[in-house]
This record gives C-alpha cells, sequence and structure tokens, in this order.
C-alpha cells in the first residue's frame, strides 16, 4: 500500500523558515502528483503547493514567492521549503499523492499522509 510520511513540522517563531519533508513508498503509479496541504482546527484543508509528474508546479496565492515544493527522485522525498512564515500559518503540514492529472477536485482520491504540526507563533 502506499504509505507517506512527513517530518520536519517545529514551532517556530513569526518570519521563520521551515522545511518539510514527505516519504513515500509503496507506489505504482504510472504518472501521479503529490501535494502539501494545510489543516488547522475550524478550517477547510488548504491546498498549498503541487508537483505534477512533468516537473510543472503550481502554488497557493498566499504561498507564493515564499514556498517551495520540490522532490528528490532517488530518495523518494518531497519537500516543502517555508519562508517569513506567518501565525496564521499554523497547522497540520500534509503531504498527498494521487494519480494524474493534479487539479482541484482530483485529492479525494489521493492517499494521505498523517502529517506533521507546524507551530508559528507571533
Amino acid at each position: 500500500q502506499v504509505q507517506l510520511v512527513e517530518s520536519g513540522g517545529v514551532s517556530v517563531q513569526a518570519g521563520g523558515s521551515l522545511r518539510l519533508s514527505c516519504v513515500d513508498s509503496g507506489v505504482r503509479y504510472a504518472i501521479y502528483c503529490q501535494g502539501w496541504f494545510r489543516q488547522a482546527p475550524g478550517k477547510e484543508r488548504e491546498g498549498l503547493a503541487e508537483f505534477n509528474y512533468d516537473g510543472q508546479t503550481t502554488y497557493a496565492e498566499s504561498t507564493k514567492g515564499r514556498f517551495t515544493i520540490s522532490k528528490d527522485k532517488v530518495k523518494r522525498t518531497l519537500y516543502l521549503e517555508m519562508t517569513n512564515l506567518n501565525s496564521d500559518e499554523t497547522g497540520t503540514y500534509i503531504c498527498a499523492i494521487v494519480p494524474a492529472p493534479c487539479g482541484e477536485g482530483v485529492w479525494k482520491y489521493a492517499t494521505w499522509g498523517q502529517g506533521t504540526q507546524v507551530t508559528v507563533s507571533s
């Protein structure tokens, strides 16, 4: 089965930076898309960034210029580098994988990790 394990979440002061990692295993899809999402209490899950099978990346407006999604194919690791974090970006950061194509509406078919907690203090 597909498994995703996130790591790297910590408590950081506003303005700080973090690098999250997501290691996958058991993936058998020919082509697929990956993404990072944030779940905060009382809010809907928010898509932050996507990395598709051809390397195209897509970012939420709130993350543009500050977040970078990338991957190491050999290590089977998806990364999310975040800079200049705001306190309202506190939440559980979750990675996901889904057969291509990427896009709104397809993530209901995804496999999700357990998430890693990021706390941004003001």
